[in-house]
């Protein structure tokens, strides 16, 4: 018989929280079941068809049999690859598979300070860029860099929920943000900072996704981004903005334009496209920018990049060198290998067919929500990002106060298991929820995904959601 050893386990350990993202995926894959429920980018988009390590074989000769001679099988021994005539941003293996580099390898670096350089034009001379893994373990340094137990955190009153228990395990304090079909509503932002309890410590960082936001779909506008970002500087608090759906910017919705014929723009073009960053117009330093591989290359590829001003990222680099050390030597040299040889010019030439792939897929997907979703549905076209949401008014509902003692929630988890019977399945906005966020209407919503299925899949998933929406409201 084992020995129980809870009673060691920490009090960060004992708050951990299961996401209820995960619940949902234990659906993924079940069969007849269309998914719209996670951000999963088809591996159509995956940049790498293939993926080759050159290794030697067995038997081993030498003492650490790799450095005797090459094996007869023709695979290359890190020896050789040392003799191997590199790029200049290729980077050995030697080197990126070895300890060391905390910040990351100084070839993808440079590509990533370029690309930054390029797209954000940083007003500040002092920033500078280091790798992580991902924006969730950015997330979470960013908390353990700037956040004390008992502080507070500003969150959108729906947002990611592994960016929610990151800090509630940190035993932070939250305080939502109103937001409405458009993002932060920066006079919401105003009114809850003006009025703030003198009694509670201010607010250390505002925490938005703040393009394509998971999970509303929506985007700042560079007015709002302007407004919000004075309110920082008035009220001295960090802005991080998490930014991982960045480029996926399809612009507006427009119902008599095809995609699929939409002209390529000139990288001009694009570049003036895309909204104005946190980051562009961060004269102080208070912004703490979030960049991922993940929605642009491959969510496996666990590399993303943090920009802050060089001495914050000083305290990161000390962190990471206790916790991940480094990004994985495997990703950046695959990474930094193919963004060397594209160039900036070239990713943002794959930039411009992502968008527009997700262009179309954005245009069909409302195509099937006019055709499927009864009039109490309603949506706002995204104009980013991988996701979109129909919100429901649940007074609507016949006996919304008899059978549903007038909870919404009690009628969106009606829809979400109906939908379920019927084989779609997309995620409760409640389970989106901000802590201290209570909802004050009967309206509730639902995220789907234009991003996991093809086009005809995507068609059947909405068909049998608005479908199941029809039967728990008794609509004919």
């Amino acid at each position: 018989m084992i020995t129980d050893l809870h009673h060691f386990l920490s009090e960060e350990a004992k708050s951990r929280r299961p996401s209820p993202l995960k619940v949902a995926f234990k659906y993924y894959g079940q069969e007849g079941l269309v998914f719209l429920g996670g951000g999963l980018p088809m591996s159509d988009y995956f940049p790498w068809e293939k993926i080759v390590a050159y290794s030697p074989s067995a038997p081993f000769t030498g003492s650490a049999g790799i450095a005797e001679k090459p094996s007869d099988t023709g695979k290359a021994t890190i020896t050789e690859l040392k003799k191997q005539k590199v790029e200049s941003y290729d980077i050995p293996l030697a080197r990126s598979l070895q300890y060391g580099y905390t910040s990351g390898q100084p070839e993808l670096l440079d590509f990533v300070k370029k690309h930054t350089e390029i797209i954000h034009h940083p007003p500040y001379e002092e920033w500078d860029a280091i790798t992580s893994i991902g924006n969730t373990e950015a997330w979470d340094s960013t908390l353990r860099t700037f956040c004390n137990a008992g502080d507070t955190v500003l969150f959108e009153e729906y947002t990611f929920p592994s960016a929610v228990e990151t800090a509630n395990a940190l035993s932070v304090s939250f305080a939502p943000v109103h937001m409405d079909s458009y993002g932060i509503v920066p006079e919401e932002l105003e009114k809850l900072m003006a009025n703030w309890d003198s009694s509670k410590p201010k607010p250390k960082l505002l925490y938005t996704i703040c393009t394509g936001q998971n999970p509303t779909g929506s985007s700042l506008s560079d007015e709002r981004r302007k407004q919000i970002y004075k309110i920082a500087c008035k009220y001295d608090f960090i802005i991080v903005e998490d930014e991982p759906y960045y480029f996926l910017q399809m612009g507006e919705y427009d119902a008599k334009a095809d995609a699929t014929k939409m002209k390529t723009p000139t990288h001009e073009e694009f570049l003036n496209s895309l909204v104005k960053s946190f980051l562009s117009m961060d004269l102080e330093g208070r912004v703490i920018r979030l960049d991922s591989c993940s929605k642009v290359f491959a969510p496996g590829t666990r590399l993303g990049w943090i920009v802050a001003q060089k001495d914050i990222l000083e305290r990161y680099v000390r962190l990471h060198e206790v916790t991940i050390q480094t990004s994985s030597g495997f990703t950046q040299s695959i990474v930094a290998g193919l963004l060397g040889r594209w160039g900036q010019e070239g990713f943002i030439d794959w930039l411009i067919g992502l968008r527009k792939e997700y262009a179309i897929k954005r245009n069909f997907t409302v195509h099937c929500l006019d055709k499927y979703m009864p009039k109490i549905v309603s949506y706002t076209p995204p104009v980013a990002g991988m996701f979109f949401t129909v919100s429901i008014d649940a007074s609507k509902h016949p006996r919304f106060a008899t059978e549903y003692d007038s909870d919404p929630v009690k009628v969106e988890d009606a829809v979400f298991n109906r939908a379920l019977k019927e084989g779609s399945l997309m995620i409760p906005g409640s389970w989106f929820r901000s802590p201290n966020f209570e909802i004050k209407d009967d309206t509730f919503f639902f995220r789907g995904t234009y991003a996991a299925v093809d086009l005809e899949k995507l068609d059947l998933g909405l068909e049998r959601f608005g479908k199941a929406i029809k039967e728990v409201f008794e609509i004919e």
